[in-house]
């Protein structure tokens, strides 16, 4: 790749996998051009996309355009954090003109604006280069729909690479991108970052604006996000389009090394559901217990204590969201089988039971919080197995699909109830190439010490250099 600044060009390959901070700084250097960087993320897109699957729509013209532009204000002196690097937009979040399709052809009306996120984002000088493929209305912990069939994992192409966010993971794990939006409602931000070798951090509850929604997605559960290759471009992302926390930047949090910390560690699956957990992943969990003890920091087996009935109340908000959403598109008859049998048993999930959750909350919240006394993390696994095989649903009904998933995913989704921060942090590779991860989680509001404890792991064990086989 030539060098439009005459600085020595950087191998292609190495360049689409710099991750979001280093290629923020290239540009802001001039050592390679907005133009460069868009036109090197669209044409591995174009070589490599196929295979996976991950974009919806691409912007091939606008975002050529956009590069150009961002060169000039570069050129001119402009600053911008993220100024001529390209990102994807996950496709439940709003483009202004574009449909938000969230993975259905039930959708047909253009949005009217930008999501706030997409908007922060643009103001830092991103440049959106398309929207990634979603399971129906967000709601599978893989990322397959009838519409715009299945989203493949870059390391194995025959397994998933998560849901809902598997199109923005997907497309970041395979350098398509250096970071992509993502949202978490029972952990679609964790849960693809754990199957594409990624970082992925659930902020505070409120920390990233919704908006347009005023009244919180899922009754409250949904927040806002991205997956990077790294702690430090999720910190970077962070402090471009999350509300300021008290304690500083999330830049800063990320570049400042723990002091000895209290690590609660369990094996523990939440009530009610129960599964058993792959030794893979018990051996991710107990080797990064090992790592942090090796680090200096006290790690103890003390498992939550967790309320059965308050967390199926939780769930209740997820199919109620499930129910909101299919109703509140223009053809509600397009939607996929499985998704109205999730339709119909949201709406007999009485009200109450979603009222009851919310207003519980801060209870369930205080009652996790006691294991906060006496530890300042929780360490934990993010899935209860490695990766699915793509289209082990196929075919299967709403329950089914419901209770194989819960099955998979049984770790992330009670601290979208609570609200508090939770990272899926990368745990190394199986023999076989596929991802392994192990979950954080802090008490509420401390992204600061979630963020330094994950950057110690990640300078103890590397992951970002390593690439999938495309």
């Amino acid at each position: 790749m030539a060098g439009l600044y005459g600085h020595e060009a950087m191998d292609a390959a190495a360049l689409a996998y710099a991750g979001l901070s280093r290629q923020s700084e290239l540009v802001a250097a001039g050592e390679v051009s907005a133009a460069e960087l868009v036109d090197l993320s669209l044409s591995r897109i174009e070589a490599i996309d196929p295979r996976l699957n991950a974009f919806r729509v691409v912007y091939a013209e606008r975002a050529r355009t956009e590069a150009q532009q961002a060169d000039g204000r570069r050129g001119a002196g402009a600053e911008r954090p993220l100024l001529g690097v390209p990102i994807a937009v996950k496709d439940d979040m709003d483009v202004a003109g574009e449909v938000t399709a969230m993975g259905t052809r039930a959708v047909e009306r253009p949005a009217a604006a930008d999501s706030e996120i997409v908007r922060r984002l643009r103001e830092a000088g991103a440049i959106v280069v398309g929207k990634t493929h979603v399971p129906e209305l967000t709601q599978w912990p893989f990322t397959e729909s009838a519409t715009f069939g299945a989203t493949r994992n870059p390391w194995d192409l025959d397994r998933t690479p998560g849901g809902s966010s598997g199109g923005s993971a997907a497309a970041v794990a395979a350098g398509l991108v250096p970071a992509a939006t993502a949202s978490d409602g029972l952990g679609s931000i964790r849960i693809p970052a754990a199957c594409c070798g990624l970082f992925g951090l659930k902020a505070q509850k409120g920390r990233v604006p919704l908006g347009p929604s005023t009244d919180g997605e899922w009754h409250d559960l949904v927040h806002y996000g991205a997956v990077t290759r790294t702690v430090r471009d999720t910190a970077l992302f962070l402090d471009v389009v999350a509300d300021r926390p008290t304690w500083g930047t999330f830049s800063e949090a990320a570049a400042r090394v723990p002091g000895q910390l209290r690590i609660a560690v369990s094996l523990a699956v939440p009530p009610p559901l129960t599964v058993k957990i792959d030794d893979r992943v018990r051996a991710a969990v107990e080797e990064t217990a090992a790592l942090l003890r090796g680090l200096g920091h006290t790690v103890e087996e003390r498992d939550p204590d967790y309320h059965a009935a308050a967390l199926a109340r939780g769930i209740a908000r997820y199919t109620r969201g499930i129910l909101d959403r299919a109703v509140q598109t223009e053809h509600p008859e397009r939607l996929e089988r499985r998704t109205r049998g999730m339709a119909r048993i949201g709406r007999l999930t009485p009200a109450s039971f979603v009222a009851r959750s919310r207003a519980e909350e801060p209870t369930l919240t205080a009652r996790l919080g006691r294991l906060w006394d006496d530890y300042d993390l929780l360490l934990m696994p993010v899935l209860s197995s490695l990766p699915l095989p793509v289209g082990k649903f196929e075919g299967r009904g709403a329950l089914w699909t419901f209770n194989g998933a819960g099955r998979f995913v049984p770790f992330p989704g009670v601290w979208n109830v609570t609200g508090q921060p939770a990272a899926s942090v990368p745990a190394g590779w199986t023999p076989e190439g596929v991802p392994l991860a192990v979950q954080l989680v802090a008490r509420p509001g401390d992204e600061a010490t979630l963020l330094s404890l994950s950057a110690q792991i990640e300078a103890e064990r590397p992951w970002a250099d390593r690439q999938p086989p495309l």
